[in-house]
């Protein structure tokens, strides 16, 4: 009853901070201004040939609907049904990778998928259902994650269901190469309400989290072998970067009364531990050592803001980081994970145990449980 009565009074703090800040984030329009063209394309400008990336497009939507920016949220989906899934995301998933070729024609560079970005996708699609009330979104979110289910996801043995980064790549002999960011446990949470493999998922993706963070530190990718279980990846391994960043991420935004919130929480508390140790987070970690190396960038400290909820001082410091140092215009992902971290650290949105998201300007979410 207390975390039932806790969370629910930090939803009516979340809509009554709503009234005034819901669609008013001041980040969100300098991303728009630096990263998302007219017509709805999200430029990673670090790139020489600009590319687009379906993960870009999948944080677009869900930025937008976070800001309550429906005008956007049809851009950004348009612009990925017409350019990454040859008009039509219900009959195919979208390609991961668009931009310049060798004969100067923008198009498809890379027609594999990006699991994670089409779970974001589906995910944006069902939830601007939701709250905005639209059927069409509903229908298209539910048949891309069926078509996710069926093209993206393993039965494997010995560990059960799991998303696979992509269609095409990541299956050799008998070995499954996996990423644990990949797979936002709040996300399952939303989708285990549907038919489908996702809350075995839940429980498949936990072991994957913590048992691949044996010293509290997640790696980017790793390696499930049949009968021999956890192998390091071959191209990167026991490596924790610029991927494994999200897994505190997504960890830490998860609701009070998630049940998987709370050993995710004490497994990663080494790199809570460490960053407000040395002041910012590290770059890179050893996942088999626990040791790391050097500073990460203004979006890891963004990232660990849910992590460091409850760890006041080292929570103002990375804030202030934030401050001191914000995400230029040449910084897509660490702006993404900004918008991400300082969103939610500001109240901007929240996820409930079942995985539905609560924005500021949803005045309705005080009574939705």
């Amino acid at each position: 009853m207390g975390v039932l009565l806790k969370y629910s009074l930090s939803l009516l703090l979340l809509c009554a901070f709503g009234a005034t800040a819901g669609c008013d984030w001041p980040a969100w329009q300098r991303y728009k201004q630096d990263y998302i063209s007219e017509g709805g394309r999200v430029i990673d400008p670090s790139s020489p040939n600009r590319i687009t990336t379906s993960e870009g497009q999948s944080y677009g939507l869900f930025f937008a609907l976070v800001a309550g920016d429906r005008p956007t949220f049809d851009r950004l989906l348009g612009w990925t049904e017409d350019n990454l899934a040859q008009g039509d995301l219900s009959a195919r998933l979208p390609a991961w990778l668009w931009g310049e070729n060798e004969q100067k024609t923008w198009t498809v560079l890379d027609d594999n998928s990006a699991s994670d970005s089409d779970l974001w996708i589906a995910y944006s699609l069902l939830e601007a259902g939701r709250l905005w009330d639209s059927r069409r979104y509903q229908t298209l979110g539910t048949l891309l994650l069926q078509r996710i289910a069926r093209e993206e996801v393993a039965d494997i043995p010995g560990l059960g269901p799991m998303l696979l980064p992509g269609k095409v790549g990541f299956v050799k002999d008998d070995g499954w190469r996996l990423n644990p960011s990949y797979l936002p446990p709040q996300l399952l949470a939303r989708f285990a309400a549907l038919r489908g493999p996702w809350q075995a998922m839940r429980e498949s993706n936990q072991r994957l989290w913590l048992e691949t963070a044996p010293h509290g530190f997640s790696p980017d990718w790793v390696v499930w072998r049949k009968a021999q279980g956890w192998h390091p990846d071959e191209a990167k391994p026991n490596v924790g970067s610029y991927d494994a960043i999200r897994v505190y991420l997504w960890a830490g935004m998860l609701a009070n009364d998630d049940p998987l919130k709370a050993a995710l929480v004490r497994r990663f508390q080494p790199m809570a531990q460490l960053t407000a140790q040395q002041g910012v987070p590290p770059e890179k970690t050893d996942t088999a050592s626990g040791k790391t190396h050097g500073s990460g960038p203004v979006g890891f400290s963004a990232a660990l803001l849910p992590l460091l909820a409850e760890q006041p001082e080292a929570l103002a410091a990375q804030r202030q980081k934030i401050i001191d140092h914000p995400p230029g215009n040449d910084a897509y992902f660490s702006a993404s994970l900004t918008l991400f971290g300082q969103g939610w650290d500001e109240q901007r949105y929240r996820f409930n145990r079942q995985g539905e998201l609560h924005p500021a300007w949803d005045r309705q979410c005080a009574t939705s449980e």
